[in-house]
């Protein structure tokens, strides 16, 4: 069975408009508008409003890296594989069965029948095909983390380059069965299938609206009408407009859902970027739901009678450390000053939520390879001051770099994380000059080119694999910790490579146990600071919302007991 390739450019557009699908229902959250129904098979006739921190970039899921981006999609898009409600383990999604070889490079998906997208066309075995084609077969100019983020990550190369790709081929030996061969086995595959990122797009509205039609724009990227003006999955709801002026979107409940049809009339996400606002307009009734309150508000919210939700730890806050701009750090022994100077437990006692916990590693406690054995660095100034003058430099002086504008659930409020962090580092002798950039606006690029010598950030996995983890933020020595000038760099992303390809499960926790033991002893490449949950906070009377550890949580189960 043969695919095509898709390709072309078109220009970028303004505002994403209306399209070929009906939007109504009440968007108050209190609830006294009629509003009209959706167009047959679903009931309810509410609108569910979310305040969302951040505009969404674009509605094609292989080219989004952002969470608030990722939920909106998550309500249009489905993949072969989905998570268990409340878990990070994966779950028939698309596919309702899959079977490995013996060797781990091929894998057999058994599809889900009668699904269709929303444009009408057949979900099949050589939809899946096209989807995994068109990813691989990815135009030049995006070919790079900047764009193509996700699939870097999971699969590496692409077609034709020179870095190898996990991704061999897809065959459809009939259309309800899918064989995806890959070039070695991967303790990421099938879970990976779960992540938003690989979600299924309709074969025609990708070829007819020009899905890899990338081009560059300025110091960035435009991209074409699929993912702007036609996003076509085979979710339970789907687009009707983005307005970036405002930053709202609207999605209609859809009729057609293979499915339970979803039990309200549609979403609309509003841009709210400021957490009190966010909070004051929850407060007004009118928004019935927002992610990452304060941890501070928590109770208080409670206390007002909206529901609270928390979700499990799955995070890791580490302040970074690259040497590009700090030769310094190149010394393990100032590396490991700054370490011991954090009060680890202080963040978390002041910072964090009920149920945050200081971590040793760089992936959660509860993650495969973490080894509760690794002692860490825990607060001993005495010993920062030490090393310091060992290492020669008693009055280092450094650049610490905190974000503005946004809110992650790993690190609630920046500037009182930086506060924290700049008293402990100032009490051992430490000179700190303060940077601050808004998040999307010079923040990570900065961090990105090296430019941020010690920096305040943080990891949120998609999937339970150690490899979601470490192997993102260090599967490769020119990363953003610039580990290739610490002598050990290629030696970790040997040992990543090796462990993610071990098949054996068993032998596979002990490898990363063992890379885990010396990144904390020996290299030390930044610092894991805590492990925190979040919470998503609910209008009242809204029921059915299961919190994800991963964030992003599906809308459809939502309704006001209509």
């Amino acid at each position: 069975m043969k695919f095509k390739k898709f390709g072309g450019i078109t220009t970028l557009a303004g505002v994403m408009l209306l399209t070929s699908c009906s939007w109504g229902g009440d968007t108050s959250a209190k609830g006294t508008e009629p509003a009209a129904k959706g167009s047959g098979g679903g009931s309810g006739s509410k609108v569910l409003v979310y305040g969302a921190a951040g505009s969404p970039s674009l509605f094609d899921p292989f080219y989004t890296s952002d969470g608030e981006t990722a939920r909106v999609n998550n309500q249009m898009y489905e993949g072969l594989l989905s998570l268990k409600p409340g878990t990070a383990d994966p779950a028939p999604g698309l596919a309702v069965s899959w079977e490995q070889s013996k060797d781990g490079k091929q894998w057999t998906f058994q599809l889900r029948e009668g699904v269709t997208f929303h444009d009408g066309t057949a979900f099949d075995a050589g939809a899946v095909c096209a989807n995994f084609e068109r990813w691989y077969r990815q135009p030049k100019i995006a070919r790079t983390s900047a764009v193509s983020h996700t699939w870097v990550n999971d699969f590496g190369g692409f077609e034709g380059d020179k870095t190898p790709s996990l991704y061999a081929g897809c065959e459809a030996p009939d259309k309800s069965k899918v064989v995806l061969r890959l070039t070695n086995p991967s303790s990421k595959f099938p879970t990976i299938l779960a992540h938003g990122t690989y979600a299924m797009s309709s074969p025609t509205a990708m070829e007819k609206h020009n899905a890899n039609g990338v081009e560059a724009k300025g110091e960035g990227f435009a991209f074409p009408e699929y993912g702007r003006l036609h996003p076509t999955g085979t979710g339970p709801f789907t687009f009707v407009s983005y307005d970036d002026s405002t930053g709202t979107v609207k999605l209609a409940r859809n009729d057609k859902y293979w499915g339970d049809a979803p039990k309200i009339a549609g979403i609309e996400f509003r841009t709210i970027p400021d957490e009190t606002a966010r909070r004051q307009e929850l407060e007004a009734g009118t928004i019935h739901a927002y992610d990452l309150p304060a941890p501070r508000d928590w109770q208080s919210l409670k206390d007002q009678g909206f529901q609270v939700l928390t979700r499990p730890p799955f995070n890791v806050m580490y302040v970074g450390l690259n040497a590009t701009t700090a030769p310094e750090l190149k010394d393990l022994r100032v590396r490991q000053a700054i370490a011991w100077a954090i009060n680890k437990q202080q963040i978390v006692d002041t910072l964090l939520p009920e149920g945050s916990e200081t971590v040793t590693q760089f992936v959660p406690r509860s993650v495969e390879g973490y080894d509760d054995k690794v002692a860490g660095y825990p607060y001993d100034p005495d010993k920062a001051r030490a090393l310091l003058a060992e290492a020669g430099v008693p009055k280092l002086k450094i650049q610490l770099w905190y974000p503005t504008e946004v809110t992650r659930p790993y690190m609630p409020e920046p500037k009182r994380f930086f506060d924290l962090i700049k008293a402990d580092l100032e009490a051992v002798g430490i000179q700190v000059e303060p940077i601050t950039k808004p998040w999307a606006g010079g923040y990570l690029s900065g961090r990105e080119a090296g430019q941020a010598p010690v920096y305040l950030l943080g990891t949120t996995g998609h999937y339970n694999s150690a490899q979601n983890f470490l192997g993102i933020l260090f599967g490769a020595t020119d990363n953003a910790f610039d580990t290739g000038l610490l002598g050990f760099g290629q030696r970790l992303v040997d040992d990543l490579k090796e462990a993610d390809r071990e098949p054996d499960p068993k032998k596979r926790v002990d490898m990363y146990l063992e890379i885990n033991r010396k990144m904390s002893n020996d290299w030390l490449p930044s610092i894991p600071i805590a492990s925190s949950p979040s919470a998503l906070v609910l209008d009242g009377k809204l029921r059915g919302i299961v919190t994800s550890p991963v964030g992003g949580e599906p809308l459809a189960t939502a309704s006001f007991g209509e």
